[in-house]
Order: structure tokens, then sequence, then C-alpha cells
């Protein structure tokens, strides 16, 4: 039997994209269809949404959501079936899918996905004629709602189905104050700790925690890591009290796209075996950032410039990565002190580090096809998707050890380089010491030719595909419908 599931995000690639959710939410519909799981994706109606999706229908509309009327619009991408909310005054407005031009959230926040929340949970319950769904999942803080609108606030006369949550990143809450409560729709009794209160506010990723038939997240450490007070970001005792409905699925990539064999941003394509006509794509990065050209290691970063990713330590050793041979090629933003660092370590050391601060799709795939390794100190991370590019490219990891990137990268240690099996470098603490010595290990084992080769080609060859992750979804979607049934 073909299962048929809505999944509820704020972002989907290639339509509108921040980070890696929308490659996840982007890449989900095919990966589950090999698992006779039929996916629609609902996502607000961004000005770049419409702009993209081009020929829609419209499908139902309603009259007063939180924040207003709106319509639903139908339409596909390819074979990926779609669903927009399209309400113009919550989402037809300049600047991001979560902030203004100037990087200011919108105040509005809480509304914009409280409306696509209920519209969510409606759709499920069977609003939209010839439309019906056997269970509900919802991505991060700005889909949270719709397990509380499911279980709390049915369309009347609805059918009831099951929800999944799927945690990205648990940093990111959606917490508001109290006082929003009574516009979103939901009854006096939902104002509870087993509820969406959440220390006195509204929590949009705690209700969906408390409230949905599962909680997911990226990677089976991150499921673990969530439960310590360190990674569970004031939710770790509900992580513990429903730990036996929280489940760690490991992300993963889309490898028609991400394929250095047909990649057409690169200068050379290239495959496990013929490794040698990456040279081509590291000269054009040399030339691309203005780096002096030498046989030395390349170091990439490609990254939110952030606490979170670790930037402000690693900024910490650039003198020492640069004093060792190594040269650094970095794409990313964020804080703006962060940045600041960065262009001033460019500036000491012309020709050997390179910055472009922003976000560019074709470069960051031309970073993977020429960096020799990408760096990767995140003080956690839930699953990462970089360091799977960065493998799948033989462009070779150097994590952190913590979430995801724990999951995916073999260390070099010797026990792992003498059994052939590592796949990149793990760094024990995200501290200038340990990151380092880390750099160091790097740069010493680039230069043991043969032995880099087999770290390169052993990433290369590791399976980050979609077909284990979408038999586990598909698995887990269809346990909880029994449930119910």
């Amino acid at each position: 039997m073909t299962l048929k599931v809505l999944s509820v995000a704020s972002e989907a690639a290639p339509l509108v994209k921040t980070g890696g959710l929308a490659d996840v939410v982007g890449a989900l519909p095919a990966a589950l269809a090999a698992q006779r799981v039929e996916v629609t994706t609902l996502i607000p109606g961004y000005p770049s949404v419409l702009a993209k999706l081009g020929k829609t229908k419209a499908v139902h509309k309603w009259d007063a959501l939180p924040g207003g009327p709106a319509r639903l619009l139908a339409g596909k991408l390819g074979e990926a079936r779609l669903l927009v909310l399209d309400a113009p005054a919550l989402f037809a407005r300049e600047g991001g899918p979560y902030a203004d031009a100037s990087g200011r959230d919108w105040d509005d926040n809480w509304r914009r996905f409280a409306a696509v929340a209920r519209a969510a949970a409606d759709i499920a319950g069977g609003a939209v004629k010839g439309r019906s769904f056997d269970l509900v999942h919802a991505h991060d803080w700005q889909a949270g709602l719709v397990p509380a609108y499911l279980r709390l606030a049915p369309l009347a006369g609805g059918r009831s189905v099951p929800s999944v949550i799927t945690i990205h990143n648990m940093a990111f809450q959606g917490y508001f104050p109290g006082e929003i409560f009574p516009a979103l729709g939901l009854p006096p009794s939902a104002w509870t700790v087993d509820g969406v209160e959440s220390y006195g506010g509204v929590g949009f990723l705690k209700a969906g925690m408390q409230l949905a038939d599962a909680i997911t997240t990226v990677s089976p450490t991150y499921a673990g890591e969530i439960r310590s007070v360190e990674f569970g970001m004031g939710l770790e005792g509900l992580v513990l009290a429903r730990s036996s409905r929280v489940h760690g699925i490991l992300n993963g990539i889309d490898t028609k796209e991400w394929n250095p064999a047909t990649d057409p941003h690169l200068a050379a394509c290239f495959t496990a075996g013929k490794l040698a006509a990456r040279a081509k794509n590291k000269r054009a990065i040399e030339a691309e950032f203005g780096l002096e050209r030498d046989d030395g290691p390349l170091f990439i970063v490609v990254s939110r410039l952030t606490w979170q990713k670790g930037m402000d330590v690693f900024a910490e050793v650039l003198d020492h990565l640069v004093g060792i041979g190594g040269r650094l090629a970095l794409l990313g933003s964020g804080d703006a002190e962060i940045e600041q660092r960065f262009h001033a370590a460019a500036a000491r050391h012309p020709g050997r580090i390179g910055v472009r601060i922003g976000y560019d799709e074709a470069l960051s795939h031309r970073l993977q096809g020429g960096g020799d390794a990408i760096l990767i100190p995140s003080r956690f991370e839930p699953c990462g998707l970089t360091q799977l590019y960065g493998l799948a490219y033989g462009c070779v990891p150097v994590v952190s050890r913590t979430g995801g990137l724990a999951d995916t990268v073999i260390d070099a240690n010797p026990a792992a380089l003498a059994a052939g099996v590592a796949t990149g470098f793990q760094i024990n603490a995200v501290n200038a010491g340990a990151l380092a010595m880390g750099v160091s290990r790097t740069v010493a084992l680039y230069h043991q030719t043969a032995a880099w080769k087999r770290l390169q080609t052993n990433g290369m060859k590791a399976d980050f595909s979609w077909g284990a992750s979408g038999a586990a979804y598909a698995a887990l979607y269809r346990q909880l419908i029994e449930e119910q049934e």
C-alpha cells in the first residue's frame, strides 16, 4: 500500500533555502518514493516560491487563518508534489523567510508559522476535497504547532492522522511571549506544560515534541546528545520523558545533485578512480580566491560564521594553519565580529587566506571539488551535510566529535589507518589547542600521498544516499499508522 504523507516545512530546495533543512525537505519526496510513500510538501508562499513554481491551481481558501485570509495553491516542480500557502499579508514581503533585509526577525513570525501549521492540520483532516493523507511530517519549530492543532484543535469532523516532528536543530525553538496564545486558536486547555506552554511562553518546537506521535532527529548521536543539559537547550527533560518516542535517522544527500562525476559546476569532473583530475579544480579555486599556487593542502570552509559552528575558535588558529603550510578558502556569512576576524586574517596572510562573505551554491560545489580538506569544528551539529558532500567529493572532512559529524566521519587514528577504513579527522574538543592539533594531523597525513588518497577514496565510496534513511522513515510512518488503527 502506498502511504500519503504531508510534509510541512518553512523551506524546501530548490524553491527556497537558507540551510540544510531545505536540502532535506527537498530530497525526502524522491527518497521515500522508493519506499511506496507519496510525499506532498506544504511550504509558505514567499515571493520567490511563487515565482519559481509557475503554474498553480487554487484548491482551497481560508477566511480566517491566523493573520487573515489565505489560499492554498497546488503545483508541481518536476515530480515533486507541492502545496503552497498563499497568504500575502504574511509572506509577500522583501527579505528572507524569517527576517527582513537587515537581518532582523519579522515581529510576526509566530503568526506566520501558526498559519502554516493551522492550514496543515486542516489539510490533513480532509479540508481539501480529493486530497487525503495518512500522516503528517513536521519539520523544526516553524511547523511545531502542527501536532498541537492535530491533537488539541482538529478540524471539526475531520480525519485523525498521526504526526512526526523532526528536530533539525534544537537551538532554534520558536519561543514567543505568552501574550500570543489567545490568537493561536487553541483551546484554553492547551495552555499547560503538557500542551504548548514553555517556561511561561509559547514554545513552537516544544509543542511539537510534546504532542507529536514520534520525534526524530537527523542523526543517531544527536538523538542521544539532546537528552543532556549541554545539548538539550532546556528541553532535555521533555526528551527524556518521551525517550521511547525519539528516533535518530541520519540525513542523506542528493547523489544526483552532488556527484563529482557529472557536476556541471566543476572545472573538471572526476571519480574515485580518477582523482588526478581534481588538480584542475584546485587550481581554479586558487585563482578564484587569489591564493598562491603550491602543492600544500588547501583547506576550505563552507559555513555559517557563528558560535555554533565553532568559527570563533577556528579564527584563533588561522596563523597556525598558514604557519604549517596550509591555505584557506572560506565561503560563509554570519556574526559581523567573526567575519571581521577572517577578513583581518586574510589581510595578514595575502595569498594564503581567501574570504568570500555570502553564500553561493555553485561556488560551494567548486570548493568541495577543489579543496583538499573541509573544516567543520561545530560545537554541536545535529547532522551536517557539508561533511557528506566533502566525503562524496574527496574533500577530507576535519570535524568535531559531535552529532552527525561523529556518525559519518571515521577518524584517521592508527588503528583505522591500518585497517584501511579511515575517512577523515575528528577533533576531541572545540578549543584552539584541539583544533590546531587536528589541523596539524591533517597537514602531516596530506604529505603521505598513498594514505591521503586512501582517505579520499574511502569517503567517495561510502554510501550516504537516502536509501537507508528513506527506508527508516517509511518504517516509522507505517509503525505509527498501525498504532493508530
